[in-house]
């Protein structure tokens, strides 16, 4: 039996060496627990000690001061070392190194899943309290977000004006997250003023947003969360993140009678394959889905019904 060397044996657990995880030094932390043990000398128990190990580290977070340590690793972050390794031992069970992965048997200690906090939703008059206190570039960004779903930064922040087809209300996406991503969108009337709106506050710049600062790696801007956090405050809106406009899209889709399977196609995470196949009559089908948001979702009463799925 060989030993375990997690930046080789993952390299070999995944084709290409992609991580997909997004983050492939993670396998490297777990060469000091079990980078010394034979793959048959890792044990169920010995995986259960290094969770909880883990559980009780704390995060190391790097500052303008140095590393400083704040609070606790989130389980989350645990689990997904465990399923690296579980993922580096699937290696070796199929290359019969050996005969079960002894994750299998290893219960994680905290439910990783029920940590993740519930999305917020926002209301119609939150997010008439946020456009109000926000700057123009912030306003812009939000009402398209909630309006057509764009992905904050790898889609709407990084948009050329080029990919906005003003006269058939389509933006084009050539670069998203998931290859489903990527096509034409179209928009409601409300995200083509706001994408106007936002040309007209940046007259000869290539980007819809794009960086104020000259020195900048990127030339659009790449975060918003001061800006964000500091105009919920100034709103009176409990704190979350801007990706959860997203949700906010969804629910305001739901409510208007959309279909669940539609939905996700609309937020562009179902199979690609399957959601280009017709392009026209998709289309045709998005922009029906986008006339029946509705935009008070969260503010009916809990026995009001929702309209006929398309």
């Amino acid at each position: 039996m060989g030993r375990l060397v997690p930046g080789q044996a993952f390299q070999a657990a995944v084709p290409g060496g992609e991580d997909p995880f997004g983050e492939p030094q993670r396998a490297e932390i777990l060469a000091p627990a079990f980078g010394c043990l034979r793959l048959a000398e890792i044990t169920p128990e010995a995986i259960e000690q290094y969770n909880e190990q883990r559980l009780c580290t704390g995060r190391r977070i790097h500052t303008k001061r140095g590393v400083v340590c704040r609070g606790r690793l989130k389980p989350a972050t645990v689990h997904q070392e465990f399923r690296i390794l579980r993922r580096i031992l699937n290696v070796a069970v199929k290359k019969k190194r050996l005969s079960a992965n002894p994750c299998g048997g290893v219960e994680f200690p905290v439910p990783a899943g029920k940590q993740t906090r519930k999305p917020h939703y926002m209301t119609a008059s939150e997010q008439e309290r946020i456009e109000l206190c926000a700057p123009g570039y912030l306003r812009n960004a939000v009402c398209i977000i909630a309006e057509i779903g764009l992905r904050p930064y790898k889609e709407l922040m990084s948009m050329r004006k080029s990919q906005v087809d003003f006269e058939n209300r389509l933006v084009h996406i050539p670069d998203s997250k998931t290859p489903s991503g990527e096509g034409d969108m179209p928009m409601t009337a409300a995200a083509l003023r706001a994408f106007q709106a936002q040309c007209e506050e940046t007259p000869g710049a290539e980007y819809f947003f794009p960086s104020p600062k000259l020195t900048a790696k990127k030339p659009y801007i790449t975060t918003l969360k001061k800006v964000w956090r500091a105009t919920l405050g100034k709103a009176g809106v409990p704190c979350f993140p801007l990706y959860e406009l997203r949700h906010t899209f969804a629910t305001r889709l739901s409510a208007g009678g959309v279909a669940d399977h539609f939905v996700t196609q609309m937020l562009r995470q179902g199979d690609a394959s399957v959601f280009k196949r017709y392009s026209q009559a998709k289309l045709n089908m998005m922009r029906k889905a986008l006339d029946r948001l509705d935009r008070r979702a969260n503010e009916h009463g809990e026995d009001s019904g929702t309209g006929k799925p398309i």
